[in-house]
């Protein structure tokens, strides 16, 4: 090899700088290794040891004189620095490192270094001076598509032998036999870890990294308490120092509860003056608790719906008259709130509230109770996402988030004791800020307030209903986990992620302060009996549990229900992408069930090699297609897996529209091609489906995937991937029609305790750009 070697600079240029290097030491005729020494490695990158000699990597024996190393410089270094080091097999004597500068490697230019022999200097005890090995090195530049994602399914058969190992490219192995077959067939032969195929999600995406779920909620609009909420609150306190045996003497000028007619939340002046929800008399106080699954009929005609009060029963002609009116009043108020952005079922729930006017509030509060740790924030994050999704105008208010803004981030445990007036005096007023905000914007005509707070004693759970009466229905959310592994996950987490924690430095004593907070909140905590609730007891990690349901009816609240049957913390990937380049896509053409083009067909193989290698160790994963062939062919190639035709993953139907290119729908059918342009959610093809039915379609298999814990892959279309992309990222539907999809590309979704996060795979060029516009 000499002092130097040339490489190949245009080549590494052209193929942004990804360097195969093969390096090999030779045993000189008749030199014997000392100790039966092994060959190593150390250096300035990862690959070869940080210049540390206890991580100096080992050579691999090829023959009885022959050591190599193989591994992959990355595009982005601009030197490589290395010697060889001499390990004795004996671990009690001294690693001998090789003599002379360092061995220089730059990428498109030039070896340089101590020459062709590597010259090693013994100590004394080992009866020679020194040991000299022959040096040679080979390199080749390799494109970063070459290097692409493992192509183990086309060597799966085939057995390299394990010196061809390379380094830094786990499971993959350079065999000349499979080289030149993938030469033959069109394919890279080499291929890269699979972040080499990484490229950025869409800078509007907010899912790319981990986020603290309580940061993403509602901003409060203002942090001054109403003056017509008393202060203080002596509830919890009172209740605590008898718990305790103490006496209570409670303040001579101070209030002790809460009366409705004292708790109305004034309006701002940016509010709209009422709403057609308040049209008629306040509906009464919740009644004790029932149990019901179904409506029951009730005397006189009743129907109970088993959320909130009972109906009145009609007695006359002129109760029906008064319900007549007052829902000709609902439609013709131009401040009525508007139909929420839904089809389908939901759609047709909506109607039905509507239809039953005041009787039944529209509105509805979630407020979550339970123990710091188990998991509130994290539901309550999950189930926004969902309804939003569905089409409910739905905003997640996090006291926590309330409390850190007015009080500040830095209240110890004792600011969470029982018995401590000033903390409780505190923590209520922020409740009722945040419950003054939530039905404030209820009253704008919000839908769906999910009111997160531990809200653990009934004192405090009743002050909430006494704000709550005549404006919303109201269902506690319960979470009770008694896996003590998922509590001190999320006790680690929560250190970790929340401000309450960010400037303590010491974890420890973060984790002390959190375990007293916890302690206190235990000692005064106090189940949901009443009212209206849903109860996840071991529900979280999805292994078994129950759920319990009180008063619960009606189409959303079962929906929620439903939901939350399905949802658990088990991280797992979700692989989305579309089919391969079809036909059609060529042509411009939408809809219709074309074969793949040759494009198409390579990106098949390509993302075969992809599942693979990313999804090697998953046994259960699973491939999800639609039952269109373009999305079965991109499947063909990926073996060892189940799959599963969903005729809800079929793209868009383009009705009459189906077949055609969007210049000829813009001359043919204008005031069609209009309408889509102005409004592409809401907008349906004639005879065929919109956006918004899409999404419905799709519910059951968005509650499929929540409920699997094992990787899925779903190869599917444009508009289906999108629907299931705004779900994931928590997008407002007015931009689900407008998520950039592109071919040849895989979204992970990684699912989990910590929330959403984003990674996007490219795995090949699209030769055309006029895919942007498809359904």
């Amino acid at each position: 090899m000499g002092n130097s070697q040339s490489l190949n600079e245009s080549g590494t240029d052209c193929l942004g700088g990804q360097l195969f290097v093969a390096l090999k030491l030779h045993k000189l005729d008749g030199e014997p290794l000392p100790l039966n020494a092994v060959p190593h490695i150390t250096g300035s990158l990862p690959i070869i040891g940080f210049w540390d000699l206890d991580k100096a990597v080992s050579m691999e024996r090829e023959a009885a004189d022959l050591w190599e190393l193989s591994f992959i410089v990355p595009s982005d270094h601009e030197s490589l620095e290395f010697k060889f080091v001499l390990r004795p097999m004996d671990n009690m004597a001294q690693d001998i490192l090789e003599d002379g500068p360092n061995r220089v490697l730059k990428v498109g230019k030039m070896l340089s270094g101590p020459g062709s022999f590597a010259k090693f200097e013994l100590p004394e005890e080992y009866g020679m001076q020194s040991v000299e090995l022959a040096v040679s090195m080979t390199t080749d530049p390799v494109s970063p598509f070459a290097l692409a994602a493992s192509w183990r399914a086309l060597k799966k058969n085939l057995k390299p032998h394990s010196a061809n190992r390379v380094r830094g490219i786990p499971d993959v192995s350079l065999d000349q036999n499979v080289l030149a077959h993938n030469v033959q067939t069109g394919l890279q032969a080499l291929e890269l870890d699979l972040e080499h195929y990484e490229v950025p999600p869409p800078t509007s995406s907010t899912n790319s990294g981990v986020q603290y779920a309580a940061d993403t909620t509602e901003t409060p609009h203002g942090l001054q308490r109403s003056a017509s909420v008393p202060i203080p609150f002596y509830g919890e306190s009172r209740r605590y120092q008898l718990m305790q045996g103490e006496t209570y003497n409670a303040p001579q000028d101070h209030h002790y509860s809460i009366s409705v007619k004292d708790l109305v939340v004034p309006r701002s002046s940016e509010f709209s003056p009422g709403t057609a929800a308040n049209i008629g008399a306040a509906i009464a106080p919740v009644d004790e608790a029932k149990s019901l699954s179904t409506s029951s009929l009730l005397p006189g005609g009743r129907v109970d719906k088993g959320v909130g009060p009972s109906p009145k029963p009609l007695t006359s002609i002129s109760d029906v008259n008064l319900i007549e009116t007052q829902l000709q009043l609902d439609v013709d108020c131009s401040c009525v709130q508007a139909m929420p952005e839904a089809a389908g079922a939901v759609a047709a729930g909506a109607v039905a509230d509507r239809l039953l006017g005041p009787r039944e509030r529209r509105q509805l509060a979630i407020i979550l109770v339970g123990l710091p740790a188990r998991g509130k924030t994290f539901t309550a994050a999950k189930l926004t996402r969902y309804l939003r999704w569905l089409g409910h105008d739905t905003k997640h208010f996090n006291v926590g988030k309330y409390r850190r803004l007015k009080l500040g981030s830095s209240q110890s445990a004792d600011f969470f004791r029982g018995d401590n007036q000033e903390g409780i005096d505190a923590r209520n007023e922020v409740a009722v800020l945040a419950m003054e905000d939530m039905l404030a914007w209820m009253e704008e005509g919000g839908q769906v307030g999910v009111f997160d707070a531990t809200n653990s004693t009934n004192a405090r759970r009743n002050m909430l209903l006494k704000l709550a009466e005549g404006k919303c229905k109201v269902i506690f959310l319960e979470t009770i986990c008694n896996d003590r592994s998922v509590i001190d996950t999320n006790i680690r987490l929560k250190i970790q992620q929340s401000p309450d924690y960010a400037d303590m430095q010491d974890y420890e004593v973060a984790l002390e302060d959190f375990k007293a907070r916890l302690l206190n909140y235990e000692k005064m905590y106090e189940p949901v009996t009443e009212g209206s609730y849903i109860k996840m007891i071991d529900m979280v990690s999805g292994q078994g549990g129950q759920i319990q349901v009180n008063s619960i009816s009606g189409y959303l609240p079962g929906r929620i229900v439903f939901f939350l049957v399905n949802t658990h913390i088990t991280p797992r990937p979700i692989l989305l992408t579309r089919h391969g380049e079809s036909q059609d896509n060529i042509r411009g053409r939408i809809g219709g069930d074309p074969p793949l083009s040759d494009q198409g067909e390579k990106y098949a193989l390509r993302l075969a090699d992809f599942v693979h290698k990313r999804l090697k160790t998953e046994a259960a994963a699973s491939i999800w297609t639609s039952t269109l062939q373009r999305t079965l062919l991109t499947a063909s190639h990926i073996v060892g897996f189940p799959k599963v035709q969903w005729r809800a993953l079929d793209e868009i139907n383009a009705g009459v529209c189906d077949g055609m290119t969007y210049l000829e729908i813009k001359e043919t059918m204008p005031e069609d091609y209009q309408a889509r342009k102005q409004d592409k959610l809401r907008y349906r093809y004639p005879r065929g489906e919109s956006y918004l039915d899409v999404i419905q379609r799709l519910e059951p298999v968005i509650i499929e995937l929540e409920r699997q814990r094992s990787p899925v892959v779903v190869i599917a279309h444009q508009a289906i991937l999108r629907s299931l992309y705004a779900y994931f990222a928590d997008k407002p539907l007015k931009e689900a029609p407008h998520v950039e999809m592109p071919l040849h590309t895989i979204i992970e979704i990684q699912m989990g305790v910590t929330g959403v996060q984003e990674k996007r795979y490219k795995l090949m060029e699209t030769q055309s750009t006029k895919y942007g516009e498809f359904p």
